[in-house]
């Protein structure tokens, strides 16, 4: 793209055209927090991979601010951390019933 301007306008049509549902600033929490804590389990796999050197103790204790988001969340919309792993569980022996445990998409 020769000008991000351009650009820039593009993205202000692409936009949602209806009006955006108000949501509960708790949920907007919740969900940043989750991904700003994967964000860092990822940081330190990175180095992991890239140095060789993994901080074990800080890489348990942002996989566990994952977990504390992640049923958050879930029971914010009612369901039970369980049920969400027995989902989980199913949904993975099925792919690999099917053989579709590499490829794309949610529904293979």
């Amino acid at each position: 793209m020769k000008d991000i301007n351009k650009y820039g306008r593009h993205v202000v049509k692409a936009w949602f055209p209806a009006k955006l549902k108000k949501v509960d600033p708790a949920l907007v929490v919740m969900a940043l927090g989750l991904g700003g804590e994967a964000g860092e389990v990822q940081e330190h796999i990175k180095k992991f991979v890239r140095d060789g050197v993994l901080d074990r103790p800080a890489l348990k204790k942002e996989l566990g601010d994952v977990v504390y988001y992640w049923a958050r969340i879930c029971r914010y919309f009612g369901f039970s951390p369980s049920s969400v792993l027995d989902v989980q569980i199913e949904k993975c022996k099925g792919r690999r019933k099917r053989g579709t445990v590499r490829g794309n998409g949610d529904n293979r």
